[in-house]
């Protein structure tokens, strides 16, 4: 099987409510969607969402990275074209895995395939940022099925601890709650706000320091009341070795755009397991697209609430079959396979490149 034509597209995404994280304020999504059509005339597509201030690449090298590799990949058999494009993936994950996730796709990957109907149980993130406004957006995320809710923390210590405790009230044990630092506390900060938590409700503590800063990470772990989860560290197998050996670090994140590929990403699930600490997916960042792979996976990979949410906070679906979600669950019927809506895709489209 060889591949005919791949073309990209830059995209952006306008969200109903901003997304605020330690690092930036969301108002859009910008992926880069790629479509791959073999000699056959299968088409499939593949995503790659970088997040501006997540990690070293950007929008405008991954764009680049993208158009330089797809051209090269044209009239060139898809499981070699997977390997040279996998080859890459050290220095440009998330580029790397807008072609080789639509390739997964075309190869009609085992764990796309859904043969009965499934439910996948997600989480929503709390947005309401005053004490006010916290009660009703409880009321309404738990009216819609969630039983998991995140609170996005990391900026200061006292606010956080404040706002989490009316959380925490508003709640009053219906749901569990993950918090998310997003690496914006300082070591110091950061034990001083996992040393004083109150742990009810509290499932884990995610990413409180640098990417690039296991001590510090290590430093809150050991003093957390609750477990504390890798996320923005963790870009590979080294790394998830590399968390296994901390105490307190009880669980570890993934997303298939870091992971390259969906293969990749299920043996790094297994790892997590393996190495006594629990595997979370999913990115809540990500378009309809990757969220649908992210849920085939998640069916037989994880036990917890996913973080594919990223599909519900744009104001646009990208899916001519939205991806269906119901009660706090994406539910995927059995046989259901996404069709893209060339329409709303072109009404959301910045630029294009086909080869």
């Amino acid at each position: 099987m060889k591949i005919k034509e791949i073309c990209l597209y830059r995209v952006k995404l306008p969200l109903t409510t901003p997304y605020k994280v330690a690092y930036r304020v969301y108002e859009d999504f910008d992926p880069i969607l790629t479509m791959v059509r073999d000699e056959d005339g299968r088409v499939a597509w593949g995503e790659g969402h970088i997040s501006p201030g997540y990690s070293h690449e950007t929008v405008e090298t991954g764009w680049a990275f993208c158009r330089e590799h797809a051209k090269r990949l044209v009239g060139m058999e898809v499981e070699i074209a997977r390997q040279r494009i996998a080859a890459l993936a050290v220095d440009n994950p998330v580029a790397c895995s807008s072609l080789i996730t639509a390739i997964d796709m075309l190869q009609q990957h085992s764990s796309l395939v859904v043969a009965s109907e499934t439910r996948v149980p997600l989480l929503d993130p709390v947005h309401a940022m005053t004490l006010e406004a916290i009660p009703d957006e409880i009321e309404a995320l738990l009216a819609r099925g969630f039983k998991t809710l995140k609170v996005k923390v990391g900026w200061d210590v006292n606010d956080d601890l404040r706002r989490l405790a009316a959380i925490q009230d508003a709640v009053a044990g219906r749901a569990e709650l993950r918090l998310d630092a997003n690496r914006g506390f300082s070591q110091a900060d950061g034990c001083r706000f996992a040393s004083s938590l109150d742990p009810e409700g509290l499932q884990l503590f995610e990413q409180p320091c640098a990417s690039d800063d296991w001590d510090a990470n290590a430093a809150v772990a050991a003093v957390s009341r609750v477990p504390v989860m890798m996320d923005e560290s963790i870009y590979g197998m080294p790394d998830i070795e590399r968390a296994g050996a901390i105490d307190g670090i009880g669980f570890v994140k993934l997303k298939l755009k870091k992971m390259i590929g969906i293969e990749e990403l299920i043996e790094a699930l297994h790892r997590i397991r393996a190495l006594g600490m629990r595997p979370v997916l999913g990115d809540g960042t990500s378009s309809e697209l990757h969220c649908w792979m992210e849920a085939c996976v998640a069916r037989t990979t994880i036990d917890n609430a996913g973080e594919m949410n990223g599909f519900l906070k744009p104001k646009a679906r990208l899916f001519a079959n939205p991806l269906p979600f119901e009660n706090g669950d994406i539910v995927l019927p059995a046989g259901y396979t996404p069709e893209m809506d060339m329409d709303a895709l072109q009404a959301h489209t910045l630029d294009v490149a086909r080869f």
